[in-house]
């Protein structure tokens, strides 16, 4: 997984995904993305930073199960208006955390949850639920797809290698159900 280049495969598969989009009417371009990036103190990982430049900045066909949320939008079943969302301090994770059943390692578990919610990532959409998809743009985990939702959170496909954008679209693609990572 290189996260620092796209690779023309990947991005032919994104492009071949979203084929019935909009064409890349919606794509941001390089100047938008840079200037979110500015704004956030980010540089997105690749191949994303190229799908939102080049191909659609969202998408109402999924993944997830209501589409892909604009760069800097939120999903409708967001609590709150995303204001301490804060993109440059590191996503706080790099395993599994369900904190319905226990407090991790934390002295302030609630406040770790919030760092999980509003820390490091773009939020790419929503099954609904207070189920989002994650993609992690600072710390440890950069490049990585987590799922986060009201009892935890997890990384999705690391040990099939679908662990970046491009892998969870083809996965999505492929039409496999998300915990079957094989």
């Amino acid at each position: 997984m290189d996260i620092d280049r796209a690779d023309p495969a990947e991005l032919a598969a994104l492009r071949a995904a979203f084929a019935v989009d909009d064409g890349g009417e919606s794509a941001l371009g390089w100047a938008a993305v840079r200037a979110f990036e500015a704004e956030h103190g980010v540089v997105l990982p690749e191949p994303y930073r190229t799908f939102v430049a080049e191909i659609s900045d969202g998408s109402f066909q999924g993944p997830p199960e209501y589409g892909l949320v604009g760069l800097a939008e939120l999903p409708s079943d967001w609590g709150g208006d995303g204001a301490a969302r804060d993109l440059s301090k590191p996503f706080p994770l790099t395993e599994q955390w369900l904190w319905e059943e226990d407090d991790g390692p934390y002295e302030d578990p609630e406040a770790a949850m919030e760092r999980v919610l509003d820390h490091g990532s773009v939020v790419l959409g929503t099954d609904g639920c207070a189920m989002n998809w994650h993609l992690v743009v600072t710390g440890p985990q950069r490049g990585r797809i987590w799922l986060v939702t009201d009892v935890g959170a997890m990384p999705f496909g690391a040990e099939s290698g679908h662990a970046a954008s491009a892998g969870w679209v083809a996965h999505w693609a492929a039409g496999k159900e998300w915990f079957d990572t094989a």
